[in-house]
């Protein structure tokens, strides 16, 4: 089981959620950052400190999400680790309200 990150992160990439993360499991590029499965320890600290609710566990990841997992699975690994809290994407708090949030 593993932690995945989803679409509300894209054009936001707060990064509350690896400040948290006991492991070095996030990855980042441009536009999100993605949880690499082999990493992550399923711990959960990451999803109550993401302010746009990107993060879920695979067992209850949205049906309309699923391609997520493998999105992650295949992403992180080519993708530097982000391991400190850093700042959000420049529209990301403009994106956290169009999101609802």
């Amino acid at each position: 089981m593993t932690f995945i990150v989803t679409e509300n992160c894209k054009g936001c990439r707060f990064t509350d959620c690896v400040a948290v993360c006991p492991v070095d499991c996030f990855h980042g590029d441009d536009e999100m950052l993605y949880i690499d499965p082999d990493e992550c320890i399923d711990c959960g600290a990451c999803v109550p400190e993401c302010p746009v609710e990107a993060i879920y566990d695979e067992t209850q990841l949205p049906e309309d999400q699923s391609d997520w997992l493998q999105i992650n699975a295949e992403k992180a690994k080519g993708l530097p680790v982000v391991n400190e809290k850093g700042d959000a994407l420049p529209g990301a708090e403009e994106r956290k309200k169009q999101l609802g949030f």
